[in-house]
């Protein structure tokens, strides 16, 4: 099993999609896949029609149990989606006050380091979709992960974001007792505006040796697709971001110990977007 955290501390520079997107295209690869919600926004779960006021578990309750020295089933937590191969724990906005009481409860750094290995058995591959609030959410999806993918808004304050995001990194590996691969992620790239362009060669010179080397472009299939809670690859597969989301996937993939099922991942659908092409 490898566990992916899909971090920022600015929202609003696709966290959610990425997740999403990397999520739906292993399930459809064979793999199987959790997406696990750790922001109160909610948004993950929303997108797959689950409403977090309404629901009878969440990732909340790992933390509660926690909080309250008793123990939790965490499979009691998963939730199925219409996609075969991808299942959900999702969130509440209950979450949003973690932190309060994080200073006078011991133990809430490491829930997710605790909780997630006994799901070995029945997933290849875990992702976590993270708020953009350092806080003890973000650091418990630092604890566990094996790789930390940072989407990255092509615009001047994503740069900033960034800049605070791998801040907050370093301060986890202080703690940690294992490396943690990082990848930089250009996200909503349009190539008709200054903007992403700049923004693009300042990741470039900035960031060689952790930056993917293509690009998520703007694309209104990534809003229908959420639009119909689905995910890219299965709405539209012939699309331009799912193309740059399936290399950046074979990209991830390149030194995963996680062998691949059978049969093994089908070709692109087109070429992907590179950033050669700017």
């Amino acid at each position: 099993m490898e566990i992916w955290t899909i971090a920022n501390l600015k929202g609003g520079v696709g966290k959610t999609t990425t997740t999403v997107a990397l999520g739906g295209l292993l399930a459809a690869w064979g793999f199987r896949t959790l997406l696990i919600d750790v922001d109160a926004h909610a948004s993950l779960s929303a997108y797959f029609g689950y409403d977090p006021d309404e629901l009878e578990f969440s990732s909340y309750d790992l933390f509660l149990a926690t909080a309250e020295r008793r123990n939790i089933d965490i499979r009691q937590l998963i939730f199925s989606t219409d996609n075969p191969r991808l299942d959900l724990i999702p969130a509440t906005t209950a979450l949003a006050g973690l932190d309060r009481q994080s200073g006078r409860l011991d133990g809430l750094g490491l829930v997710l380091k605790r909780a997630l290995p006994p799901l070995a058995a029945k997933y290849d591959h875990i992702l976590i979709d993270c708020p953009p609030v350092l806080g003890i959410l973000l650091i418990n999806a630092l604890a566990v992960c094996d790789k930390l993918i940072i989407p990255v808004q092509t615009e001047f304050l994503a740069m900033k974001g960034l800049e605070r995001m791998l801040r907050t990194m370093n301060m986890v590996l202080r703690v940690r007792q294992k490396p943690l691969s990082y990848t930089i992620v250009p996200t909503y790239f349009d190539p008709r505006t200054r903007a992403s362009i700049e923004s693009l060669a300042q990741l470039r010179r900035d960031h060689p040796d952790h930056l993917w080397h293509g690009y998520v472009p703007v694309d209104t299939r990534l809003r229908d697709a959420s639009r119909a809670g689905v995910p890219p690859s299965f709405y539209d597969p012939r699309s331009r971001a799912v193309a740059a989301y399936t290399d950046l996937l074979e990209t991830l993939r390149r030194d995963s110990p996680i062998a691949p099922p059978v049969p093994a991942p089908p070709p692109r659908v087109q070429p992907a977007v590179s950033m050669a092409a700017t």
